[in-house]
């Protein structure tokens, strides 16, 4: 029989967005940390008192990672909006001197332009993030970070992800007076990491035919279990349960054994040796544990996936925990006979109001 064409094999697309993520964050820190700097400057003249992070799907696990960012790094308090009590209850809080950062792949969701819109009216410093500078969201905000990811044609944002963690990393260097200088060797490191496809290809055999799956971690690492949670779901539909590790030990960590596979991210740094108890308790239990961080964490899992930590600052990891992951998502779909380019019920602009 003959061999599908190219551009009739499943997941081309998604696989070929994975393999430009080197690119795209070489062309954040060569082209777009100028602007990026510049925006930062402007709003730290301005002083903000707190930050409220704005965002849907894998925006808002880049949004939970800033978050941890700007609270561990600038001491500035952060939350998490409800865009609802703008949207559809009204409400309309004093935000003078607050910073209202929108993170958004495409900038088209209406609740999240309302949202901004409804800040900045009510005195808020709002910046936008986003892949499309000439988007509503853009429009609507008195600044706008591009992450120059260029167009993303799978349903499943993989280069969008990354790229957003990167350009709100590099925003937060700005806002504390930081040259970003640490995240230079990130796009080789990504490279390295890309170029492994057959251990996380002999991973995903783990779990083709998993009913279920628990990821977890803390620190930095946790909007990292949450994103992958999320792709795993999104493009071969098994249910998997992101949870902080020590929410995992306040009761879902019942319903683990030795037959529930559980992925830990382990940060090397603080948030990992937070985590540390919880492994223990997972090994305790009899868990299916694979680990994705550093290498003795790693060997003292059932298996795993090594990330080149050293010389990485915890900050920095997620962006290279991430990788594997995503292909992790990708093998195990492919491995189901389904397509993680389009997964079922699902559109590239989710317009939520």
């Amino acid at each position: 029989m003959e061999a599908p064409r190219m551009s009739e094999q499943p997941g081309r697309i998604m696989a070929g967005e994975m393999a430009e993520q080197p690119t795209v964050l070489r062309r954040i820190l060569e082209e777009g940390a100028p602007r990026i700097r510049e925006v930062a400057t402007a709003i730290a003249a301005r002083r903000p008192r707190f930050v409220l992070l704005t965002a849907r799907g894998t925006s808002d696990n880049a949004a939970l990672y800033a978050k941890y960012l700007l609270e561990i790094q600038l001491g500035l308090p952060c939350g998490l909006t409800s865009m609802s009590t703008t949207t559809a209850y009204g409400a309309r809080p004093d935000l003078t001197d607050v910073l209202v950062i929108s993170v958004s792949q495409s900038g088209g969701s209406p609740d999240l332009v309302a949202s901004t819109r409804a800040a900045r009216d009510a005195g808020a410093i709002t910046v936008a993030v986003t892949n499309n500078p000439d988007s509503p969201l853009a429009a609507v905000s008195e600044f706008h970070i591009d992450i120059l990811a260029g167009p993303e044609r799978a349903l499943p944002a993989t280069k969008t992800y990354t790229a957003s963690l990167l350009a709100l990393y590099l925003l937060v260097e700005g806002l504390r007076g930081g040259d970003g200088a640490a995240a230079k060797a990130l796009p080789d490191l990504a490279s390295q990491v890309l170029s492994r496809q057959d251990e996380v290809r002999h991973l995903a055999s783990r779990y083709r035919f998993a009913e279920r799956m628990v990821i977890t971690s803390r620190g930095y690492g946790y909007p990292t279990a949450k994103e992958a949670a999320l792709k795993l779901m999104e493009t071969s539909y098994i249910p998997a349960l992101s949870y902080s590790g020590a929410d995992l030990l306040h009761g879902p960590l019942a319903m683990v054994d030795n037959i529930s596979p559980v992925i830990a991210v382990v940060t090397d740094g603080k948030g990992g040796e937070a985590l540390q108890p919880v492994l223990d308790r997972l090994r305790g239990r009899g868990a299916d544990l694979v680990v994705v961080g550093p290498r003795p964490q790693v060997e003292a899992a059932s298996a795993g996936f090594v990330l080149p930590t050293e010389g990485v600052p915890e900050e920095l990891q997620p962006i290279l925990e991430i990788l594997p992951l995503q292909r992790l998502a990708y093998e195990v779909t492919i491995a189901r006979g389904q397509d993680p380019d389009a997964p079922r019920a699902l559109a590239k602009v989710t317009e939520t109001h």
